[in-house]
């Protein structure tokens, strides 16, 4: 153990006299931001909406401050395990030979957080465009399903490359393809040898360059290859490649080639917005199938995706009337525009129709749509959508033109950022597409609840055992846990079940007293094939877990944990008490615990306190109303009727229900 301490601290200085003469760049700078400043101190609170927020926005996540903490070390050391989570999967760096990585380690505030830092694979966060840059050097070499749309053709070899790539990448060939766009064919020069042109079309592709530039087979010497691919960096107007061709040092490669990734992420993503975005097609959606678009076209799409805008729930689909514009319509001459239909009609409407439904239709790239399984196997198939054709084929996808276009923002640039509105909808679409790394970033923003708050406020009505109602303004939920948890089981994504479970436990009174969630808890009990009377239901047992979290924290060295496990403790004898606790709220007393809301404990929402209460002897003093209409001494006393009395309304829905757990 020392002597790893010593070789992290023989490591660490050496990596920041690399950093001082600018060999190196500094993973973890100092960020003096108010933003940053903002980001820390959510850490330190655990509060993980208000970090997804941040994070969302591009705060530093990977910063320090004045006491070289970064926010992972903060999240370990206060013990808010979902916060160190969420921090790893979205690029916290944590590779085990760093010296930040093993602060976090050793100050992790217990064995769980431990183990999850110490397990986690950090290739994930080194590198998060991994997959991505894998993925288009694949292109290079895959053949099926077939996705080229140029060759280039040299004396003894062809290269068969996508003009999309091409044009991103180089402004030579943007340039030439948009005087082109028809181009399927490119004949290479015979003055420059083939070796040259493999590396810097293994460059563009995002591919590690050899070490040796000239096999032995080769009949040209290491000289001229080195000035064909001088010719060619001139030619395409490539001017980074001759820095990786001269790396030697191992960490300065893997930084250079991390940087020409990013470097090629903002190429491809800035061509994705003027190509896809800028000409998508909004139209009826009784005629999106009229839209026609040559395969040759000026931004080099192979296929259109159809998405529909969302029914309103009391809307039905209106049937197809008669179009009497029965010929197709016709592409322009370059392909370059974009056709719906005719500009005007002389004809009038026979009668005053809804408002009709609209479609969004996106032209894409084969290269970049079968990164989703969904998309490879359709292609690589005799379906008609591999079929060719001389007019894009027509793609729908069971989404709304929002999350479609958050898919293919993922399948082109790696980037996805969701509103928690949508992220529900991206969670099916993403399974339906078989995108796991996708489907994963949409079960994060719900079980973070998005990254942002909602203001809207509504009524409470809470029903006392006594007969009594009372009302009280509260925070409009930002989602519809009923549609998470039935998520959740369908595409069987156990962080959603076991936020759900936790999300009800925080709100329970809100939600035990209504049907559905009783039969919420019944369709729970009866996803367990040949249920015995002795088995217990699932989520049941995770809402009474985190509801005994939620309220044992407000117990902890007060000497009333026995109290809460004792089913059997008379109400009457929690009103007795005399529990004195500090003079702070609910949040500050959880946060001076080392807990905050990641540590399970939320208030419940429902207490008011009452002023001028006579309390007989004590004379006029504060109170607080308890789920039964009574008033008790502090938050203390409430809490811990409030306990008793959800579990009695647990056991009330069993005995109801007809179930035993």
């Amino acid at each position: 153990m020392v002597l790893r301490k010593f070789e992290l601290e023989a490591k660490l200085k050496d990596d920041n006299q690399l950093i001082q003469t600018g060999v190196l760049r500094n993973e973890h700078p100092f960020d003096t931001s108010p933003e940053f400043h903002d980001f820390l101190m959510a850490c330190r609170r655990g509060d993980l909406k208000r970090c997804q927020e941040l994070i969302s926005e591009g705060v530093n996540i990977n910063g320090k401050d004045a006491y070289d903490y970064t926010p992972l070390i903060i999240a370990s050391l206060c013990g808010h395990y979902e916060l160190v989570q969420l921090l790893l999967e979205s690029g916290a760096l944590a590779d085990p030979d760093s010296f930040e990585r093993e602060r976090a380690v050793y100050n992790a505030l217990n064995n769980k957080i431990r183990n999850l830092l110490l397990s986690y694979d950090y290739t994930k966060t080194a590198d998060p465009l991994q997959y991505w840059s894998t993925h288009i050097t694949s292109l290079l070499s895959r053949e099926i399903p077939p996705t080229s749309d140029i060759t280039l053709s040299a004396p003894n070899e062809d290269f068969h490359l996508h003009k999309f790539i091409l044009s991103a990448r180089s402004p030579y060939f943007k340039r030439k393809f948009a005087e082109a766009p028809d181009t399927t064919t490119w004949k290479l020069s015979h003055n420059i040898p083939v070796e040259a042109f493999r590396i810097v079309l293994r460059y563009l592709y995002l591919g590690d360059l050899p070490r040796d530039f000239v096999t032995p087979r080769s009949t040209v010497t290491e000289e001229e290859v080195f000035k064909g691919i001088d010719k060619l960096c001139k030619q395409l107007e490539i001017d980074k490649l001759w820095e990786a061709v001269l790396s030697n040092d191992r960490r300065l490669a893997r930084q250079r080639q991390q940087d020409e990734v990013a470097r090629a992420q903002a190429q491809i993503s800035a061509f994705f917005r003027d190509t896809v975005l800028k000409h998508k097609i909004e139209v009826d959606t009784r005629k999106a199938g009229q839209v026609k678009w040559p395969q040759h076209n000026a931004i080099f799409a192979n296929v259109f995706l159809q998405a529909d805008e969302e029914l309103p729930e009391d809307d039905t689909p209106e049937e197809e009337e008669e179009d009497d514009d029965d010929e197709p319509h016709p592409p322009t001459p370059n392909g370059g525009g974009i056709p719906i239909g005719p500009a005007g009609s002389s004809k009038p409407p026979t009668k005053t129709p809804k408002k009709p439904r609209r479609s969004t239709l996106y032209p894409v790239h084969k290269p970049f749509l079968i990164r989703s399984p969904y998309f490879a196997t359709m292609f690589a198939s005799p379906f008609l959508e591999s079929q060719p054709s001389s007019h894009l084929h027509i793609i729908h996808i069971d989404c709304t033109p929002p999350v479609l276009e958050v898919i293919l923002s993922y399948l082109y640039t790696e980037v996805s950022t969701c509103p928690l509105e949508h992220a529900l909808e991206l969670l099916y679409a993403s399974d339906m597409l078989l995108l796991d790394a996708l489907k994963s970033k949409a079960a994060v923003t719900i079980s973070t609840l998005g990254s942002g708050n909602t203001n809207a406020l509504v009524d409470r009505t809470h029903h006392h055992d006594d007969g009594s109602t009372t009302k009280e303004k509260v925070e409009q939920e930002p989602i519809n846990v009923y549609d998470v948890i039935h998520a959740a089981w369908d595409l069987s994504v156990q962080r959603l079940e076991e936020f759900c479970a936790r999300y009800l436990a925080s709100r329970l009174e809100d939600y035990i007293d209504e049907k559905e969630f009783h039969d919420l808890i019944a369709e729970s009990a009866s996803r367990l094939k040949a249920r015995q009377e002795t088995d217990t239901i699932e989520l049941l047992d995770d809402i009474r877990y985190y509801l005994g979290e939620r309220f044992r924290l407000r117990f902890e060295g007060e000497g009333l944990e026995e109290m809460l496990d004792d089913e059997q403790f008379a109400e009457e004898e929690y009103q007795g008490l005399d529990l004195e606790g500090p003079d702070v709220g609910l949040e500050e007393l959880a946060m001076t615990m080392g807990g905050g809301e990641d540590a399970g404990y939320v208030g419940n929402g429902d207490e008011a306190v009452v002023e001028g209460v006579d309390r007989g002897d004590e004379g006029e003093r504060g109170g607080v109303v308890t789920l039964g209409g009574e008033v008790v001494e502090d938050e203390f006393a409430s809490d811990a009727v409030n306990y008793h009395i959800l579990v009695e309304k647990i056991d009330r829905m069993l005995e109801s229900l007809k179930l035993d757990a």
